[in-house]
């Protein structure tokens, strides 16, 4: 194997923990985004919650005035039996007259406010079932994005022990260096020269001196003979001859 080809082959591993890296980043991201579909449905629950809440409340509110009137129309009678004036006593008929209107009309509210009840907790249950509709669907997502995230990770730590060894199957510290430096700049590090001399990272028309040092490398390669690092005027990429 030359030390090209080895250089490939270190190439391809990288290739595939790149893809392992990005992927790992990526995943919390799509989980974040099922997740955060769920605070919608979540907010439409809590809003129906509260509505409930509120008619509850609106409900002992009306009740507790209700009560309150009853026992001040019950106060007023009883001070009205103990009067010994016609006109004390007409005047304390007025006031419960007046108070008993404000009782109806809390009782009336207080029915109202009943009536609101049943809508309010059908708006729950409409909620409900969206929401845990919309979980049920995000929760298998998350599992099955936790399962890859593990996949993933496995996967890279065993392409890790892969690269350390094809990295050592480059023989040449020089290449080896050349390679370590560049591949976190330039990607891919190592592409083919053309036969029409140009680069296939960046696509560059090379001089013929780049050709021919490319060419040497490969038959040097072949031959079992030394070889040297042969660059892109451009972007610096390790060229080879196809």
């Amino acid at each position: 194997m030359t030390i090209v080809e080895a250089l490939i082959e270190l190439q391809d591993v990288d290739g595939r923990i790149r893809e392992l890296e990005m992927e790992l980043k990526d995943l919390p991201r799509r989980r974040a985004l099922e997740t955060a579909r769920l605070s919608g449905v979540s907010a439409d629950l809590k809003a129906a919650q509260a509505g409930l809440e509120y008619e509850q409340g609106r409900v002992r509110g009306f009740e507790d005035d209700a009560k309150a009137l009853k026992e001040k129309v019950q106060k007023l009678k009883t001070a009205q039996a103990s009067l010994k004036s016609n006109k004390e006593y007409q005047q304390y008929s007025v006031q419960i007259d007046l108070v008993q209107h404000d009782l109806e009309a809390a009782e009336n509210n207080q029915l109202a406010a009943m009536d609101e009840i049943p809508g309010a907790k059908a708006r729950i249950d409409e909620a409900q079932a969206r929401y845990d509709s919309v979980k049920g669907g995000i929760d298998s997502i998350c599992a099955e994005i936790d399962d890859r995230m593990a996949s993933v990770k496995k996967e890279l730590a065993e392409a890790q022990e892969e690269r350390a060894a094809k990295a050592r199957q480059v023989d040449d510290p020089k290449f080896l260096l050349y390679y370590e430096r560049l591949r976190t700049k330039r990607w891919p590090v190592v592409v083919p020269l053309t036969h029409d001399g140009v680069c296939d990272g960046c696509h560059l028309v090379q001089p013929p001196s780049v050709g021919q040092l490319a060419d040497a490398n490969a038959k040097n390669g072949a031959e079992g003979k030394k070889q040297s690092v042969v660059a892109c005027t451009m972007c610096g990429r390790i060229l080879y001859r196809l």
